[in-house]
């Protein structure tokens, strides 16, 4: 298992969503023509959508992946966030465009054909998206990509995608209202539309510097609490003005680390340096930067006089 984990970097694992996007576009349109299923014509949408979000993201993590230079210092993490951001509007068009599509046929009802042929090619392209999706999100937390993380909740919301296509096509094939499949297209493409827009909300969050999560400062403030030492009521080692965000597969810790003014430089700069060391082993992905401060001394913030 570990030589597949190995195996599974964002780059392969995109590449491999490509190749999945084109198997399942030739499946899935194959069932719309066989069954002229308005149904099955969203399922075949969403797929091209899958195809596009996966090409993109593999753009992306493709730039993310380059080291940090003169005009990128942190380098370029943040890069697959655009990812993100860029398959939830997708997502929301193809929904859009199978509402349109959906709303016609409800007024105007078509009768489904070879139902049986239809729903094999859609079920085998789900197998196929499912096993997928479930490599990419193991991957995603390996890597902590939300690229493949974005795709691969894409991929999940394709199967739900075709489970309801496939429900309703069923229900029309037993009952005869042929008014049933436009209906399931409309609810799936709903459901689309929410997967959509949870993307771009985490996109923008991403994009905005967004803390770390709690299980991760935890981790962080149990490192900062091994090393602040307190002698009676005197602090001697004490830290203070954390801040955290995250970008892509990076996180960066900010914090003072205050000291008796009577210590050298060297042995201040030795505990920093243990203290940095100590971060980046309990949190991997981890960049930390102290700034050493006398105990006596306090840094202000925020200061209304700095923004004018």
């Amino acid at each position: 298992m570990k030589i597949i984990d190995s195996w599974m970097n964002p780059t392969r694992m995109l590449w491999a969503s490509v190749v999945v996007a084109l198997v399942t576009i030739g499946l899935k349109t194959g069932a719309w023509w066989l069954t002229d299923s308005v149904g099955l014509l969203s399922d075949a949408m969403e797929s091209l959508v899958n195809l596009a979000s996966a090409i993109f993201g593999l753009m992306m993590v493709t730039i993310a992946a380059r080291p940090a230079d003169e005009a990128h210092p942190y380098g370029h993490h943040k890069a697959e966030y655009f990812s993100s951001g860029f398959e939830g509007i997708l997502i929301g068009v193809a929904a859009l465009g199978i509402i349109w599509v959906a709303v016609h046929r409800l007024f105007d009802p078509q009768p489904i054909e070879q139902v049986g042929w239809g729903l094999a090619l859609s079920v085998g392209s789900s197998a196929l998206n499912g096993l997928l999706a479930w490599l990419m999100f193991r991957a995603a937390r390996q890597h902590r990509s939300l690229a493949l993380e974005a795709d691969a909740r894409h991929l999940v919301t394709d199967v739900w995608t075709s489970a309801g296509v496939v429900v309703g096509i069923a229900l029309v094939s037993m009952t005869g209202w042929l008014w049933l499949d436009a209906a399931v297209a409309i609810g799936v493409a709903l459901n689309i539309l929410k997967e959509g827009w949870s993307l771009i909300w985490r996109s923008s969050q991403g994009l905005m510097d967004e803390a770390l999560e709690p299980e991760i400062l935890a981790d962080v403030q149990k490192v900062l609490d091994g090393f602040a030492h307190q002698r009676g009521e005197t602090a001697i080692i004490r830290f203070d003005h954390l801040n955290t965000r995250k970008a892509g597969q990076r996180r960066f810790v900010d914090v003072h680390m205050h000291m008796p003014a009577s210590w050298t430089l060297g042995r201040a700069a030795a505990l920093r340096g243990s203290v940095e060391q100590a971060l980046m082993s309990e949190v991997p992905g981890l960049r930390a930067s102290i700034q050493l401060l006398p105990s006596d001394v306090e840094a202000h913030f925020d200061d209304p006089r700095d923004l004018k």
